[in-house]
């Protein structure tokens, strides 16, 4: 389906809010545009983003047919334990795409 870029810190300390990037290769055709046979080409964005830590959700976005080919998201969680950070994404044909990456926690200095 899309290639994509991620980018989540392989360590992070408990407590710290850590930064998720994914830049989606994704063409997002908006179904406006007509073919070289004059049909009109169909709709095929990704409408659905979502985020899970060890598999419970922390981000998700509806996107609409205004958004951007290759978008790319930006959002921060809180690093609570070592995990899977799962990112998905569903576009208009259907299709479902996953990428994962791993955290590592580490405790909290003694203070």
């Amino acid at each position: 389906m899309a290639r994509t870029l991620i980018n989540v810190p392989a360590t992070a300390k408990r407590g710290e809010v850590v930064e998720i990037k994914a830049l989606i290769s994704h063409p997002m055709e908006t179904g406006f545009r007509t073919g070289s046979d004059g049909a009109l080409i169909p709709r095929d964005i990704i409408h659905r983003f979502a985020c899970t830590y060890n598999g419970e959700e922390v981000f998700s976005a509806d996107l609409f047919p205004a958004i951007t080919a290759n978008p790319f998201i930006t959002f921060t969680t809180v690093a609570e334990e070592s995990g899977e950070i799962a990112l998905s994404w569903t576009d208009d044909q259907g299709n479902t795409q996953t990428e994962t990456a791993k955290i590592t926690v580490g405790q909290d200095p003694v203070e």
